[in-house]
């Protein structure tokens, strides 16, 4: 029997049996396949147009697939890294939040396996600008984690900013839509926001902030960075006073102060730089000074008394006054530096450390040095009786006295150094007190401690974070200190007390480095969020965040006048910001690796930096911060701060930088093996 006479046997018997509904579905049923035949006998092979194949292998695949991701995000990056060299740059700039996004949402899906190979297989695009971040998005295994993980919650949660030119964002648009790749628009419309800009695409050197990827939205930035702070110095400063009182001393009697400090430096302080090419600098030095102190001293002396002035929040101690007279006559014998008297430079190497100093500090006068140790020591060198010991005058390390340690008075023997032990971590920060009668020290085991340095002993252990401390910093005045933690916190503490004063929480990462502000009302903070947050100290309140940094902040700074800040992060770059505004007034780009210290000169006029790159840099501050804000914006250019002066050392990182009262700068570092 064939189909046609089992058709009507099958009408013949729905109608006997009067199945009205059944016998009309059964003819549509019958039309349906009739249709379906027609159709395939028209149908053109998909094997003859690979396009067409593939077109449909990708629809037939369901939405979730990661073979989609996967395929989607290889032909965009193809398509991008193929693009014209101008627009390339900014095309590129799009597929790391893209990569970021395609990886997470496979994880959201339960595709672990297929997640790891995606991650795996583009990672190294990647690696050199966002190594860090990639680090903590490899720990992102299961969907769960994206929940508990506060920095891939944050991802997922918040917009990218992308700056990008009007011509580069058409072109990527109009390619994603003709592709018609459902996953990748989707990825971009919900979590990138493209800042679009007229004109010629920007370079990445000229526009650092041009990726933000995480930490506060812009938005939220913006909302916070209205609040109004108060800027200026402390009334009734010591520089204030002396100003009025017409205390500075002339031209001539400040070069002859400086010739005697030289032939101390000589005499006392010990250094690569200092030691040998410091006679010619400060012969050098007078000859300019003799023509150029005199038109320039003055206007760099009024930039900071010229600051406004505010009210400390904080009660402050009172200076004794043999103290407050020696402070005044460093002030009096004061060199004022500019771009053509720069700084003579005092630098102290420590040898023999074998890898284990893991931080220095440098006394406001230069006459102490202190570094902390992996081994959980901390060591302080006086120089002046240094100045008087025979034999070698270079910072020994651990290697040469580490068999006598134990059981020793701090004097006795042939120490060069009092040993200070009390911690039981790696030892990560020192600071001494702005007079020099107290270090405080932060270490791995979460505490921080105080240490007289007249007494030799520790007399406070602070204990209050729950995680190592990376950095600890006094108040410009003394009596109160600040610390940093892998808690995300940073802590205000006062001497008398055991317990934190305020607890600054915000970061959504490591605080890594902390600096006071001058009137000591605000304290900024550098996290491996790749932002800077300024405190109000006596509200503990967020005021400022600082956008801009593609790696983790290693230093900060803050100008005398109170009025401007840098911070140096892990790649080498430097930014200087208006603490009024919140914006990058400026960028600096010379170093090519770590910058772990940074420092203002006394009159806020040289900014030096040290880094791992064995150098220190000394920038011209003064033109870039007068720069007019009109010229910047017409150009989209901002004004680079000026390199004034390269000083190498031979083989040794740069650790750390301060300028004494009388503004000759101290630097010291670890003497690496050379490769």
């Amino acid at each position: 029997m064939d189909e046609e006479a089992v058709v009507k046997f099958v009408e013949t018997y729905l109608k006997k049996k009067g199945f009205k509904q059944a016998e009309l579905a059964f003819h549509e049923e019958i039309q349906l396949q009739h249709q379906q035949q027609n159709n395939s006998n028209n149908a053109i092979s998909i094997h003859s147009d690979p396009d067409l194949s593939s077109l449909l292998h990708s629809l037939s695949q369901p939405e979730d697939s990661p073979a989609r991701y996967q395929d989607e995000y290889s032909k965009l990056r193809s398509w991008a890294y193929s693009s014209l060299d101008l627009y390339k740059h900014e095309l590129l700039r799009v597929l790391y939040p893209v990569f970021v996004h395609c990886y997470m949402d496979i994880v959201a899906k339960g595709h672990i396996q297929e997640a790891r190979n995606f991650f795996n297989s583009f990672r190294e695009d990647h690696e050199m600008m966002h190594s860090r971040d990639l680090q903590k998005l490899e720990g992102v295994l299961s969907p769960s984690h994206l929940e508990e993980m506060e920095f891939a919650h944050t991802l997922r949660q918040s917009k990218v900013n992308i700056k990008i030119c009007q011509y580069s964002n058409e072109l990527l648009m109009q390619y994603l839509r003709k592709s018609k790749w459902t996953i990748i628009l989707g990825i971009v419309n919900e979590h990138i926001n493209f800042q679009v800009s007229p004109g010629q695409p920007i370079s990445i050197s000229d526009d650092p902030d041009a990726v933000t990827l995480i930490g506060s939205s812009q938005d939220a930035a913006n909302q916070i960075n209205k609040k109004e702070i108060h800027w200026g110095l402390l009334e009734d400063s010591l520089e204030e006073r002396l100003e009025k009182t017409g205390g500075f001393l002339s031209d001539t009697e400040k070069m002859e102060g400086e010739t005697k400090e030289g032939d101390m430096d000589e005499n006392k302080k010990r250094s690569i730089d200092g030691g040998k090419q410091g006679a010619s600098i400060k012969k050098s030095k007078k000859d300019k000074a003799a023509s150029a102190t005199t038109k320039i001293a003055r206007p760099e002396a009024n930039t900071v008394s010229a600051a406004p002035r505010v009210k400390p929040e904080l009660p402050l101690p009172v200076m004794p006054t043999e103290v407050e007279q020696s402070i005044l006559e460093d002030l009096r014998n004061r060199v004022q530096l500019s771009s053509v008297t720069l700084p003579s430079v005092s630098f102290y190497t420590f040898i023999n450390t074998h890898n284990g100093l893991n931080c220095s500090s440098i006394s406001h006068d230069g006459t102490l040095i202190a570094g902390g140790f992996s081994d959980s020591s901390l060591k302080v060198w006086d120089m002046a009786k240094l100045g008087h010991q025979a034999g070698n005058s270079i910072l020994q390390g651990e290697n040469d006295t580490a068999p006598s340690e134990q059981g020793q008075s701090p004097n006795s023997g042939k120490r060069s150094y009092t040993l200070f032990q009390g911690h039981s971590g790696p030892v990560h920060s020192a600071t001494f007190s702005p007079l020099g009668d107290f270090i405080l020290s932060s270490s791995a085991d979460t505490t921080v401690r105080l240490w007289s340095t007249k007494l030799n002993a520790n007399l406070v252990c602070y204990k209050g974070h729950n995680y190592p401390v990376w950095d600890v910093q006094f108040s410009p005045v003394g009596q109160y200190f600040a610390s940093a933690s892998h808690d995300r916190t940073a802590r205000i503490w006062s001497m008398d007390r055991i317990q934190p004063l305020r607890i600054m929480a915000g970061h959504l990462s490591d605080v890594d480095c902390l600096q006071w502000h001058a009137n000591c009302n605000y304290i900024a903070t550098g996290s491996s969020d790749k932002t800077v947050r300024l405190w109000d100290v006596q509200s503990g309140e967020c005021v400022r965040i600082f956008i801009g940094h593609r790696s983790m902040i290693l230093s900060l700074a803050m100008s005398p006048d109170g009025r401007y800040m840098a911070s140096a992060d892990e790649d080498g770059t430097i930014m200087m910001w208006d603490l009024s505004s919140g914006r990058c007034i400026s960028p600096l780009i010379g170093h090519n690796s770590c910058v772990w210290s940074l420092a203002f000169s006394c009159e806020g006029s040289l900014l030096a930096s040290g880094s791992a790159d064995c150098t220190v840099k000394l920038w011209d501050v003064t033109t870039s911060t007068k720069a007019p804000r009109t010229e910047e914006s017409k150009s989209g250019n901002t004004n680079r701060l000026r390199l004034l002066k390269t000083l190498p050392t031979k083989s040794t990182p740069v650790y750390t930088l301060r300028f004494s009262r009388r503004n000759l700068l101290f630097a010291a570092g670890a003497l690496a093996k050379s490769q």
